[in-house]
């Protein structure tokens, strides 16, 4: 197996792993009962799934095409740096709001802290 090879085979286990997670995301998506669980699922899974898809590519076109690409370079940061941070902004609008939580959720961290 030559080098090319490899890398190519590199790459596409690692972004097959980032379409293994983002599918898992969507499941989570659909299984899971309310918005606070929802986006713990998105957050997590959905955010590895992109990086694993993006840093697939980024060795794909660093290592076999002699690229570096700083789109997918800045791409990755700013998933990594947004995804989680904007995750929580949606979940404490809803906390606020007043969105319920879910009937199996046993504890309520937040109402000690928050006074609504």
């Amino acid at each position: 197996m030559s080098g090319s090879n490899l890398i190519e085979l590199i790459s596409a286990l690692i972004i097959l792993t980032g379409t293994i997670f983002s599918f898992l995301s969507s499941i989570g998506y659909i299984r899971l009962p309310d918005i606070y669980n929802r986006a713990h699922a998105l957050a997590k899974s959905s955010t590895l799934g992109v990086l694993f898809v993006l840093l697939g590519t980024f060795l794909f076109f660093l290592f076999a095409e002699g690229y570096f690409s700083i789109k997918l370079f800045l791409g990755i940061f700013f998933v990594f740096l947004t995804s989680p941070v904007s995750t929580h902004v949606i979940c404490r609008s809803a906390y606020h709001s007043g969105v319920e939580m879910a009937e199996g959720s046993v504890q309520d961290e937040l109402k000690q802290f928050i006074k609504g």
